[in-house]
C-alpha cells in the first residue's frame, strides 16, 4: 500500500479548497493511504473530508501563518513572529523596489522566512508520495521525508507580480507541477520557462454526487425572492481578482437596459466593505444582494436562473464548473484564461471584461430564452467532474 501526504492551508470555503476536496473523494483507499496536514484546522469544508482520509493532528507552530501577528506574539510564538514580520518588511522593500501593486510576494516571504523554525512533519514517516496543494510550497520540500514531491499551480500567473528568481528556487525544488489548465500552464512557463519538463496538466477534480446531494439539502426563497425577478447569482471571496465591486455598477446597467433582476453575491473576503459601499452610492440596494458566506452554496446556484463569474482573472474558477454540473447557464468574463473555461456559445458565453460589456453581453443571454436553454442543456450532457484526472496522480506512484 503506497502512502501519500497532501499538505494544505486550511478547508475555508473557496474554489482551491472544493477541489482538494473533490480530489480526496476520488483517491481509491485500495490504492494508497492518505495523511492529509492542514496548516490551520479551519472551515467551513472540514466537515467534507472522506472518512478514510486521516486527518493530522494540528501543530501550534503552522497556525501562525495567516493570522494576526499581535496574537501569535501574545500566544508565545515570538520567533515566528519575528521572522513573520522580516517576511514582511523584506516584501514591502522588494514591492517597492519594483514597483509592485498586485504582488504575491509577502505570501511567498511569510513562509520562505519562517520555515527553517517549522518542526518537521510526521518525521518518523516516509512517504511514496507528498502533494503541496497551495502555494507557497516552502513545507513540503524542507519538512516532509518522501520519495517524491509534487506541488500544484490554480494561479493564472500572467495577473500576479512575484520574485520571479526567489519563486523559481522554491518551484524547482519539485520533482513534478501539476496545473490546472492549459491556459494556466502557459502562463506559468512565460514566467518560468525552465520548468516546462516538470509540469502535467491535471485538471481538479470534482465531485458530482456531493455536489447534486448538497444542491437539494434546503430552498432559497426566502433569500432569493424571485418574483417577477430574473436571479444572477456569482460565489467566490471578496477579494481584487474577482471583481465583485463592479458588480453594482454592471447591474445598475442591466436595469436601464429595461430587465428586472436581482443580483446575489455568496462569499466573503476584504473586499465586503467596498462592495457595501458601491452597492449604496450607486443605489443597488434593492438590486444587488450579499447573501454572505455560505457554507453550502449550491441550493442557490440550483435555484439561480444565470450564474454569473465576473472576475478580473482566474486560473480555472471552480465555482463555474459546479454551476456547469448543476444545469445552470454560465457567462464568464473575457479574464485571459476564459477559453480554457468553456466553449463559448455552447456550455457558457464570454463577455467583455469592461463594464457597459459585460452588461450587453448578460442582456443578451438573458433576452435569449433559446440559448439559455441550449446552454443548461449542453452542460447536462458533460462531465465537468474529471473524476478520471486522478489516474495521473496514481502514475506518479
Amino acid at each position: 500500500m503506497k502512502k501519500v501526504l497532501i499538505v494544505s492551508h486550511a478547508l475555508e470555503l473557496g474554489g482551491a479548497e472544493r477541489s482538494l476536496i473533490g480530489l480526496l473523494d476520488a483517491l481509491d483507499p485500495n490504492v494508497c493511504t492518505v495523511d492529509l496536514f492542514l496548516l490551520r484546522h479551519e472551515g467551513g469544508l472540514l466537515r467534507d473530508i472522506p472518512q478514510y482520509v486521516n486527518l493530522l493532528p494540528q501543530v501550534s507552530s503552522y497556525t501562525v501563518l495567516a493570522r494576526p501577528m499581535k496574537d501569535t506574539l501574545r500566544e508565545g510564538h515570538v520567533l515566528l513572529t519575528a521572522a513573520r514580520l522580516k517576511g514582511k518588511m523584506k516584501a514591502k522593500q522588494y514591492d517597492k523596489k519594483h514597483r509592485y501593486i498586485d504582488s504575491s510576494v509577502a505570501l511567498e516571504y511569510s513562509h520562505k522566512y519562517t520555515w527553517h523554525l517549522m518542526p518537521d512533519i510526521q518525521p518518523v514517516t516516509e512517504y511514496d508520495l507528498a502533494v503541496s496543494f497551495l502555494t507557497p510550497h516552502y513545507f513540503v520540500v524542507k519538512k516532509v521525508r518522501a520519495k517524491k514531491k509534487i506541488a500544484w499551480i490554480h494561479t493564472d500567473y500572467s495577473t500576479v507580480q512575484v520574485n520571479v528568481l526567489s519563486e523559481l528556487a522554491m518551484w524547482s525544488a519539485y520533482d513534478h507541477i501539476m496545473s490546472i489548465s492549459n491556459a494556466v500552464s502557459e502562463s506559468f512557463l512565460k514566467t518560468f520557462p525552465s520548468l516546462r519538463n516538470k509540469l502535467i496538466l491535471m485538471e481538479n477534480i470534482l465531485s458530482k454526487n456531493m455536489l447534486v446531494r448538497q444542491s437539494a439539502e434546503f430552498y432559497t426563497w426566502f433569500d432569493m425572492k424571485k418574483v417577477d425577478t430574473i436571479s444572477l447569482l456569482s460565489v467566490g471571496r471578496f477579494t481584487n481578482a474577482k471583481n465583485f465591486d463592479n458588480v453594482p455598477i454592471i447591474c445598475k446597467i442591466l436595469l436601464k437596459r429595461g430587465l428586472k433582476i436581482r443580483w446575489y453575491l455568496i462569499g466573503f473576503g476584504g473586499d465586503e466593505a467596498l462592495i457595501r459601499q458601491i452597492i449604496h452610492e450607486s443605489g443597488m440596494v434593492n438590486h444587488v444582494i450579499i447573501l454572505g458566506k455560505k457554507y453550502n452554496p449550491y441550493p442557490y446556484m440550483k435555484d439561480c436562473d444565470l450564474y454569473v463569474q465576473p472576475s478580473r482573472y482566474e486560473g480555472k474558477c471552480v465555482s463555474v464548473r459546479e454551476a456547469q454540473m448543476l444545469g445552470k447557464p454560465v457567462v464568464i468574463t473575457k479574464y485571459a484564461t476564459s477559453f480554457s473555461q468553456l466553449e463559448d456559445g455552447i456550455d457558457g458565453v464570454i463577455v467583455p471584461m469592461d463594464n457597459e460589456g459585460c452588461a450587453d453581453g448578460i442582456a443578451r443571454v438573458l433576452q435569449n430564452p433559446m440559448l439559455m436553454k441550449v446552454l443548461s442543456e449542453n452542460c447536462l450532457k458533460r462531465d465537468y467532474s474529471n473524476s478520471n484526472q486522478v489516474g495521473k496522480l496514481y502514475s506518479l506512484l
